[in-house]
């Protein structure tokens, strides 16, 4: 993975900016938000086609060159003013040096009647790191979905079609290497059938390179300095281009569902309360089905977990998610009370043997300092506020969070309708419609149905063979004094110990692979309690717990739900059977691509499998579950929403001959 590099700004007389190493303006000196709207919202004709979009309508533009954010922000401004309630714009643009948050808040004060929607970008920018990185806006009605990295890496990954292109950058003759066959191939790819696009030059060889990857383009009058501009439609692949390769079966698309817009979520857990705000978002009316008898009553109801980020410098698939989850997590958490539900207060990852010191000296090599950097042990001695022994890695974005605040704030929605104390023992699929029964009782039916209810969901069918598998978690609650208020951060080792909320501190947590028994043990206090002396003996004898009687020691236990590969399990579900007669041929040779259609589960997706790091992949699983459902552009590379699709560990036994 390569490191996230800042844009280099210098600015002029006027407070302009200018990119260093390119040695270009990011707009007009003279008419940057006349230029903006002429060339990318007039171009692709915004206002009449943002007026048209029916109530559960969508926009989706896409954008070469974020820069300072202000051709997102009119698009936004036009969008605000004319859509129709109900309506949603999608915005997804790729950047290769993104601006410092000083940096962009500084360009966007040039422009005051952007204000109101600069501001909540402002507050959102934030954990912007390498890959895929969405943000949410006016309750998700707006998506931006930035896709940090070089575009002619970042945009093949993209899974989606966009409906109009602002084809944007510094000029050619600055930027060579951005206006390239390649680039404007990978624009095409991803054109919506009629997509438009529009740019603010009319170089002669950038006209006729976009002719050739299937775009007419014209030119049009321009605006200020600009006498010429160019704008486009998309009239289709080139006939002497090989046409891009589709995905195979197994991971293409189902048929988008049909009917009433209703979906049932089974589970109430961090994954399932993710999935109904993200379906909830786009206008589908949700119940949320939960045995419990309100949400967060298993896994997701401990009283802090860490937002804790366990990387490969190698950019595994993992790696990408964990990054991509961790932005989208960590902004979503702005909306919640800082030092009840969250705290911003940091995570140390203590280097506490020599191999792990190594991992983490390649880790701060491949990764921005704003994510992750290395302290000594007086370094980290001095942010932990106690003793320690070892320096280690410092996540500064990084902190706690109540897990049932989070879960509380996403299906708080007026579309989304809790069903407590509702235990779903069967589905039972009835025209184009799926049943949820308890018993003898129908609950609620729907056209979808995602199964978010961790390892519970074995009790179905149709996901019964997803190899999940539970694991005894046991976490100690040690009530807070006056010489423990002193610990300012989460210290991690083997175990966790967080600072204080309301009172208490979380210590864990235990690992048990054979108990299924909840009832909180002696023996795993007592191990959490070993675990904090390896964190830091100085905090233990802070928290006098040598003098505890273990009797008296507090906690819970619950089941963390997890795959074999350690991602989760998230997409649309297959029948096994029919998957492994359509497929066959894969047995004998694992090139094959046979063409069959991937015999798909109508309507029927699942969630789950997010083992310790729900906090950071379950809320994106969310959203991605909503963009398979919605037909829009995935919030994470294609590689990666692949590498969690329920498809891939039958897929596996077939090449391996099973």
């Amino acid at each position: 993975m390569t490191t996230v590099q800042h844009a280099q700004l210098d600015w002029d007389e006027n407070g302009n900016p200018i990119s260093r190493a390119f040695a270009d303006v990011y707009f007009s000196n003279e008419s940057g938000l006349a230029e903006t709207r002429h060339v990318f919202l007039t171009q692709n004709d915004l206002r009449a086609r943002v007026t048209a979009l029916p109530a559960d309508g969508r926009l989706v533009i896409g954008e070469t060159g974020f820069g300072t954010g202000l051709n997102f922000l009119c698009a936004w401004q036009l969008f605000d003013a004319c859509a129709t309630p109900g309506a949603r714009l999608q915005f997804v643009s790729v950047e290769k040096f993104p601006l410092s948050r000083p940096d962009l808040e500084r360009a966007l004060n040039l422009w005051p009647e952007l204000k109101t929607f600069a501001d909540q970008l402002l507050d959102q920018y934030l954990a912007i790191h390498q890959g895929f990185q969405r943000l949410a806006f006016d309750d998700g009605r707006v998506t931006l979905t930035l896709l940090i990295g070089d575009a002619l890496e970042m945009l093949p990954q993209l899974d989606g079609q966009i409906d109009a292109w602002f084809l944007d950058g510094f000029a050619p003759s600055k930027n060579p290497e951005m206006w390239t066959p390649q680039l404007f191939a990978e624009l095409a790819r991803l054109a919506a059938p009629g997509s438009t696009i529009g740019t603010f030059t009319s170089t002669g060889w950038v006209r006729r390179a976009l002719n050739a990857a299937g775009f007419k383009m014209k030119r049009v009058p321009g605006i200020g300095h600009k006498w010429e501009v160019l704008k486009g439609t998309f009239i289709g692949w080139p006939q002497d281009v090989p046409a891009p390769s589709l995905a195979t079966p197994w991971f293409a698309r189902p048929d988008l569902p049909q009917g009433e817009r209703k979906a049932l979520v089974i589970g109430a857990g961090l994954a399932g309360c993710a999935t109904a705000q993200s379906l909830a978002a786009r206008g589908w009316q949700v119940s949320l089905l939960e045995r419990h008898e309100a949400p967060a009553q298993e896994a997701s109801g401990n009283p802090q977990g860490v937002l804790y980020l366990k990387l490969s410098a190698h950019g595994t698939a993992l790696s990408q998610l964990i990054l991509s989850g961790f932005g989208y997590t960590r902004r979503r958490l702005e909306r919640l009370q800082q030092g009840v539900d969250w705290a911003a207060c940091g995570v140390l990852q203590l280097a506490f043997d020599e191999k792990e010191g190594e991992r983490q000296t390649h880790l701060a090599q491949a990764f921005s300092p704003e994510l992750l950097h290395v302290l000594t042990k007086a370094e980290a001695q001095a942010k932990a506020g106690v003793d320690l022994p070892s320096g280690g890695l410092f996540y500064p974005e990084g902190g706690w969070v109540h897990p049932p605040a989070l879960c509380r704030q996403q299906a708080n929605r007026a579309n989304i309708r809790l069903m407590a104390h509702n235990d779903v023992l069967e589905l039972r699929r009835e025209g184009d419609a799926w049943q949820a029964w308890d018993g003898e009782r129908l609950l609620d039916s729907a056209p979808v149905v995602v199964l978010a209810g961790a390892a519970e969901i074995k009790r179905f069918p149709a996901s019964a063979d997803l190899p999940l598998k539970r694991i005894r978690g046991q976490i100690t609650r040690l009530r807070e004094n006056e010489a423990s208020q002193s610990l300012s951060t989460v210290v991690c080792a083997e175990g966790y110990v967080a600072p204080a909320r309301l009172g208490e501190h979380t210590l864990g947590a235990s690992f048990d692979f054979n108990s299924d028994d909840l009832t909180p043990t002696v023996a795993e206090h007592l191990g959490n309690l070993e675990l904090l002396r390896e964190i830091s003996t100085d905090l233990s004898e802070r928290l006098q717990v040598d003098a505890l009687p273990v009797e008296q020691l507090s906690g819970r236990a619950a089941f963390r739900c997890t795959s074999p590969d350690y991602l989760p399990i998230v997409g649309p579900l297959a029948d096994r059977d029919a998957f492994l007669e359509a497929y066959a041929v894969l047995r004998k040779d694992a090139r094959q691509v046979p063409q069959s259609e991937c015999p798909w589960l109508d309507g029927l997706y699942v969630n789950s499998g997010h083992g310790s790091r729900g906090l950071i992949t379950a809320p994106l699983s969310g959203e991605l579950i909503a963009a398979w459902l919605d037909n829009e552009p995935l919030p994470l590379p294609r590689s990666v929403a692949q590498a969690c699709h329920p498809n891939r560990f039958v897929l596996r036994s077939l090449i391996r001959g099973k």
